[in-house]
């Protein structure tokens, strides 16, 4: 019989490089799943780290392989901080996304670093984890993997998005689940704010200072990604192709660019929850803290935007990639086809004992 009851560690590093998220939560499936989160967490990375990660897409894939190996001890030694400081026992597993290095669905290829055997050896742990290679290699995107996570666990909403790096947005669509990103965030905003030795613009504080480019506001709204119907997704490449060129050609103020990559974000997100009226909308990530940000999205939308509590706002992809791990040991798909585009739904990720 399949066991009701899990108790799971959910790992999650995002392109924001704002840490490692890890979050203990319970699952009991009932009629319908329900969860706790019982400890969270987030260890931001080391300045070493921070740099690293950054300039993944730069190095060579012998270097990346290098690197690979001294992440997986480096999240390891994390996760077991983790489980000693909260004195974590009878896990039935961490579930690991790892951290994106290389994301190009179109050629078929995606990569995380920190997903290898080794992790389970080194924390004594099950873990589950690479969870995109299998939807890539079935024709998917490999991205967003949330939704089924949103549509569980999160079903009163008409809406989900999640301000992190990138902004991705999930609902269901005749009677299918249906997302996908919808513009970077949190990457480009921090971006900027780091030319002035800042890890980010808290508030939006600067951005709300800023005026608008409407120049550089009508160039970043006619990329053509917008334009893309779903499936599709984004990745750091895209960013470092698309945006920073355009804006960086202009050699605009830090808070004009600021104020107007937030209109632009707001603009991007409203002119799809509009699509719908008198909707709900969960909003969650770290983006969710940028409350100019929010206050833009709340004025160019008549839907109601709701902000859930702290431990769901920061840990809700964390908690949902414990989700997925949880899934894939019950065999249960944790990979729509709907939402990635891949052949068929399916159990993604790979599982490793120790």
């Amino acid at each position: 019989m399949t066991k009701q009851k899990y108790k799971v560690i959910g790992v999650m590093s995002g392109t924001s490089l704002d840490g490692i998220d890890l979050a203990l939560v319970s699952f009991n499936k009932d009629s319908n799943w329900t969860f706790k989160i019982s400890h969270s967490e987030t260890v931001p990375y080391e300045k070493e780290w921070r740099l690293k990660l950054s300039r993944l897409v730069d190095v060579t894939l012998s270097e990346l392989k290098s690197i690979d190996d001294a992440y997986t001890v480096y999240l390891a030694n994390v996760i077991a901080n983790f489980i000693k400081k909260h004195n974590i026992k009878n896990l039935d597993a961490v579930c690991s996304h790892g951290h994106t290095a290389l994301h190009q669905p179109e050629k078929k290829y995606t990569y995380q670093i920190g997903n290898k055997p080794g992790l389970a050896t080194l924390i004594k742990q099950t873990v589950v984890c690479d969870f995109r290679v299998e939807d890539v290699a079935l024709g998917g995107q490999g991205a967003p993997l949330v939704p089924i996570g949103d549509q569980l666990l999160f079903s009163e909403y008409d809406f989900c998005i999640n301000l992190g790096g990138f902004a991705n947005l999930s609902f269901d669509k005749d009677k299918t689940r249906v997302a996908y990103d919808i513009c970077p965030v949190n990457l480009v905003l921090n971006h900027y704010a780091n030319q002035l030795n800042l890890d980010f613009d808290a508030g939006g504080t600067l951005a709300s200072k800023g005026k608008i480019d409407k120049n550089l506001l009508q160039k970043l709204n006619a990329l053509s990604f917008y334009k893309t119907p779903p499936p599709k997704s984004l990745g750091l490449e895209w960013v470092h192709k698309n945006i920073f060129p355009v804006v960086d050609s202009l050699k605009l103020d830090t808070n004009t660019v600021l104020r107007t990559f937030v209109e632009h974000v707001a603009i991007q997100i409203t002119s799809e929850i509009n699509t719908k009226e008198n909707a709900s909308v969960l909003v969650t990530g770290g983006g969710t803290y940028n409350t100019f940000l929010i206050s833009r999205i709340k004025s160019l939308t008549k839907n109601t935007i709701s902000i859930p509590s702290n431990s769901i706002i920061e840990y809700k992809e964390a908690l949902i990639f414990g989700f997925l791990g949880v899934l894939k040991l019950r065999k249960e798909n944790n990979c729509l086809k709907s939402v990635t585009g891949a052949i068929h739904d399916h159990s993604s990720g790979l599982v490793f004992h120790y």
